[in-house]
């Protein structure tokens, strides 16, 4: 186990955390646990790149620790009205349709190797500084409304060129492997 790995997974312990401090009020708490966690995610892949840490455990679950970090942020601030609901399904629903497209071409036969694509990296980008965003309102008192509506707005436009993205990439996908399967 590389030193990488066990920060991932020390981040995939800060979440409970997070979403508890979020349900109870302390907002300092989750801010602050939010930025460890953030701060860990770039300290692991700094290691990782200039220590030769990398392993291919790591590069399944330091993904999938960001995304269940953000994924849950996201559905707590939603229930707690921090952020549209209509934008949390958006993100719940594009990460959804990602997971579901990779596992349909798995089981078919014809795995999809699944690349960060630029539209993708962006969107992360604005959810992370969006969820940042918000918890420092809550957790300083100080609402700046027009700059988080920005911000949801680019956060939905993003992802929704994301799935788009994704959504003809997997059809490519599957259509190379018909294409294939006809030439045999």
């Amino acid at each position: 186990m590389t030193i990488p790995n066990i920060i991932t997974i020390l981040r995939f312990m800060l979440v409970p955390a997070i979403i508890y401090a979020l349900l109870t009020g302390a907002l300092g708490w989750a801010l602050l646990t939010f930025l460890v966690a953030g701060i860990s995610d770039g300290v692991d892949g700094f290691i990782a790149r200039q220590f030769d840490q990398r392993s291919e455990l790591g590069s399944y679950i330091d993904p999938v620790a960001d995304k269940v970090m953000l994924v849950s942020v996201f559905v707590v601030l939603g229930y707690l009205g921090e952020l549209p609901l209509w934008l949390v399904i958006l993100a719940v629903s594009r990460d959804t349709l990602i997971v579901g497209a990779v596992m349909l071409a798995t089981v078919m036969g014809n795995p999809l190797a699944m690349k960060p694509l630029f539209v993708s990296k962006a969107n992360t980008a604005v959810q992370i500084i969006l969820v940042a965003f918000v918890l420092t309102e809550l957790a300083f008192a100080s609402p700046f409304i027009a700059l988080r509506n920005l911000l949801v707005v680019i956060s939905a436009v993003l992802t929704v060129a994301s799935a788009a993205a994704y959504l003809v990439t997997w059809i490519r996908h599957a259509g190379e492997e018909a294409d294939d399967k006809e030439s045999s």
